[in-house]
């Protein structure tokens, strides 16, 4: 039998890394489906001020996915959470409203820009959309709070392309409880104690329709119980690892092998201060500032003019003074980090892009090859590639969409 020897490992490895070195990043980034799962759209997309067909400030528009080689993206119905101890059919009605400027905007982008983007349901879709040469959008919705007091609106939105919903945002909500509970409006750490008995009929009405259960922004407790509840797998659309940075809104170890264990997958999100942590003094600085502007409470940021917030992005951005912002390379340490915990078969990207995300080399859609960049100097081979940029999460589509009825 040979001898293995310090030496002959050295040189495997060696060897090794010569071979993964002489793979072209931009070859293989062009060879995979690249799909982003967390893209958000603000109020007035699909307007003059904001249309996605021309070149716009957005992080995401149209030219800036064929620059960057985004193949294909979820664009978010999302709607701010209220607080749910003052609820009434006034506030559902206005978060419905929410939601259905939002999906109005995503309809009618697929429909001005045929040639360019068109709508998917499936994941089959997701693979001859892009086969065609155009962008392909899939619909999520982040915070099941427009849903109301039952679930019976879910056939509609099902029908209506929305392929995944998640669960709660910031604060509690009629469904579950939060990762992050409002204390501006009293929250503690449990409201339901996870899932809420409606939550409950949540998870079976998205099993059923056909519809991915997001457990981003939910607690941990809330998170399990679908996972177990769940009769097919689960995704954390836009969430980072606890262990990397202990963020609140981050998943532990025990929860990315329950997802792993579920079939699922963890979509890791390039958001700034959930791919770092934020030293002591950002975080005094932060506070500093809202307290000068009386922006201390949600409510208050949330209300912000669009002078008042002008001048808060551009006074809380001086944070990166005292310590630089997350880099490409932090970003892919939560991925490295999520694939030995859970698996390449359960690890994705998202970039919360125009919801807060971005980091240094990967700002907008347009530099998303810096991604792949970055996974082939770590050694990852094609195949793991086109899992994490989107065959994981096809995957899962397709088994949920399998399960359904």
């Amino acid at each position: 039998m040979k001898k293995i020897t310090a030496i002959t490992i050295s040189v495997s490895l060696l060897a090794l890394g010569a071979c993964t070195s002489e793979l072209d990043p931009k070859t293989v980034h062009a060879n995979v489906i690249t799909l982003d799962t967390h893209v958000d759209v603000p109020l007035n997309y699909m307007t003059p001020e904001m249309d996605p067909g021309t070149d716009t400030v957005a992080q995401v528009d149209l030219n800036k996915m064929v620059a960057g080689g985004l193949d294909a993206a979820f664009f978010i119905v999302y709607i701010p959470q209220t607080d749910i101890a003052k609820i009434d059919e006034a506030k559902y009605a206005e978060a419905r409203k929410i939601a259905e400027t939002r999906y109005a905007a995503i309809k009618k982008m697929t429909e001005t820009y045929p040639e360019r983007i068109e709508l998917a349901f499936t994941a089959a879709d997701v693979r001859r959309i892009h086969k065609s040469g155009k962008r392909a959008a899939l619909i999520g919705m982040e915070n099941a709070f427009p849903l109301g007091p039952s679930v019976d609106d879910v056939p509609m939105w099902a029908k209506r392309g929305v392929r995944y919903v998640g669960l709660t945002h910031f604060g509690h909500n009629q469904f579950g409880d939060s990762s992050n509970p409002n204390k501006d409006d009293g929250q503690t750490t449990d409201m339901h104690g996870g899932l809420s008995p409606l939550g409950k009929d949540l998870v079976v009405a998205l099993n059923k329709a056909g519809i991915m259960v997001d457990v981003s922004h939910t607690g941990k407790k809330t998170m399990m119980q679908a996972i177990n509840l769940s009769t097919v797998p689960v995704i954390a659309s836009h969430s980072g690892v606890k262990a990397v940075a202990d963020n609140a809104r981050n998943l532990d170890d025990e929860q990315l092998r329950a997802l792993a264990d579920n079939g699922g997958v963890v979509q890791i999100v390039a958001f700034d201060s959930y791919v770092k942590v934020r030293t002591a003094e950002q975080v005094a600085y932060i506070a500093q500032v809202q307290a000068d502007m009386g922006l201390e409470t949600r409510a208050a940021r949330s209300a912000m003019s669009k002078d008042v917030r002008a001048e808060y992005t551009k006074r809380t951005k001086q944070v990166y003074d005292i310590a630089p912002r997350a880099s490409v390379a932090n970003f892919a340490d939560h991925i490295d980090h999520a694939v030995k915990i859970a698996g390449i078969a359960h690890v994705g990207i998202s970039s919360d892009f125009d919801g807060g995300g971005g980091v240094v080399g990967w700002e907008n859609a347009a530099e998303t090859e810096s991604v792949t960049a970055e996974l082939v100097k770590r050694g990852y081979s094609e195949a793991d590639i086109e899992k994490i940029w989107g065959g994981n999460l096809l995957r899962v589509l397709q088994a949920v969409q399998d399960g359904a009825g």
